[in-house]
């Protein structure tokens, strides 16, 4: 459990125990919850599981119905799992998967002192994000940005041991779509980071930057940006003239 909680870069969750009672050394974050359930959700057999209301086992020959303990599940829109749990240390726990409008949320309450306080902030929580946040595309955010920039940097790169124009590009331009508050396009931010000074060493198609678009101060995506075109190594002739060239003007007064 613990190699796995490396493996998925969960650095403030430690296992002692499988059972999970409480234990000083056994821990974990409402934060790294969600990322574990993310990636426990990509399981079929385990979403499955954590969506079925109610079944029926056989025990001893008989059969009997088992209830799912998850409040919400069958009885708030679009909740589809994941999880109860309780402990004195850790009080009213709920884990909560929900999809409305094709955008898939997970819900992490702690720490609730009763089952009916984590499910009211548990539902609040839910309710909130719907309220708040819609799927945007910025995909012509980006490709504007980056035609400035590129318009910009074309003309004014410092070239070193050649005069060829450079060509820029990015690496890819995804259907870049993320969950952003409403309205929140205006917020977008981009920073570039790029080669000063470009010679002909650099080979076409190189990385030579990079282009990051940011929404209040969180980074969503980073691209490269690679020279497409090889610049040429200035010839003996281009120096033989630029000495022509400054041994005239050396004589105009």
């Amino acid at each position: 459990m613990n190699q796995k909680a490396q493996e998925l870069n969960l650095v403030h969750t430690h296992f002692i125990t499988p059972h999970g009672l409480d234990n000083e050394n056994h821990y974990t974050t409402a934060y790294e919850l969600a990322l574990l359930t993310d990636y426990a959700l990509k399981n079929e057999k385990f979403k499955n599981i954590v969506a079925t209301k109610t079944a029926t086992i056989s025990v001893n020959g008989y059969p009997r119905t088992i209830s799912n303990t998850n409040e919400l599940l069958g009885n708030f829109d679009g909740v589809y799992g994941v999880k109860t749990g309780f402990t004195f240390n850790a009080g009213r726990c709920l884990v909560s998967s929900c999809k409305r409008n094709e955008m898939d949320i997970i819900v992490v309450v702690l720490g609730a002192d009763t089952k009916n306080q984590r499910t009211r902030d548990s539902m609040n929580v839910i309710n909130y994000i719907y309220d708040t946040f819609e799927y945007v595309g910025i995909s012509d955010y980006i490709a504007e940005s980056f035609a400035e920039y590129k318009e910009y940097y074309e003309n004014h790169a410092i070239l070193y041991k050649t005069t060829t124009k450079p060509n820029i590009a990015l690496s890819s331009l995804e259907n870049y779509t993320f969950p952003l508050k409403s309205n929140s396009v205006t917020t977008l931010e981009t920073k570039f980071h790029t080669l000063n000074t470009l010679t002909s060493e650099i080979c076409a198609n190189n990385k030579i930057g990079s282009m990051s678009v940011f929404c209040e101060g969180k980074m969503l995506c980073s691209m490269d940006i690679v020279l497409t075109n090889q610049l040429e190594k200035n010839s003996w002739q281009y120096y033989f003239g630029k000495i022509l060239r400054e041994f005239r003007n050396s004589f105009v007064y």
